[in-house]
């Protein structure tokens, strides 16, 4: 298989990680998604998104989104749960870092990591704070009560949403006040085949 990604993107760095810890062997592609190659005519034949990460598997088919492609590569392993309760928490977990974490988190990091704080973004990234800093209180309130997001059994839930969190400073959010998610993040990084984001 195939992975198409931005080894900076928090979204692609999901993947690089479950593969590495599920050892799953893939080859890795290059993109850049700020010299607009996810806009060629190649890669939007193959997701007409035009983002990454993409899948794709040997027999041609193609499969978009993060959390989409981690369900996927985690299936029959331990880091996605068969009971159905523990798998829909999982999935809550997964829709929340798209619609409450990952807006704010990762488009802060974006603004300042990827285009350098440009003057004309500063109020956008001023007013991705405050939503952030809500989305991290979230994860803290839980990871007070159980080592991961899910009961207490690492998952995809915690690769979902570690991958934007321990980057998070790159965005201005300091995570000394969150010492129950420094924990988990310490926690995460000691997991058999655990590697960083390049």
């Amino acid at each position: 298989m195939k992975i198409y990604g931005d080894s900076l993107s928090g979204n692609c760095y999901k993947l690089k990680l479950a593969c590495s810890i599920l050892q799953i062997e893939h080859e890795w592609v290059h993109v850049d998604i700020l010299a607009g190659e996810t806009q060629n005519e190649d890669f939007r034949r193959k997701n007409p998104n035009g983002k990454v990460p993409m899948l794709e598997l040997e027999n041609g088919e193609c499969l978009s989104e993060s959390n989409a492609i981690l369900n996927y590569l985690a299936a029959g392993s331990a880091l996605l749960p068969t009971d159905p309760f523990q798998y829909a928490r999982v999935l809550q977990w997964q829709f929340f870092e798209q619609y409450s974490h990952e807006p704010f988190i990762a488009v802060a990091r974006f603004i300042a990591r990827y285009l350098g704080l440009p003057e004309d973004r500063k109020a956008e990234y001023e007013a991705k704070q405050p939503g952030g800093h809500k989305a991290l209180k979230v994860m803290e309130t839980q990871l007070l009560e159980s080592d991961y997001l899910v009961d207490n059994s690492f998952s995809i839930a915690d690769i979902a949403l570690y991958a934007y969190t321990h980057v998070a400073n790159e965005g201005g959010f300091d995570l000394n006040s969150y010492p129950a998610i420094l924990a988990w993040m310490e926690r995460i990084v000691a997991q058999p085949g655990y590697c960083a984001m390049e």
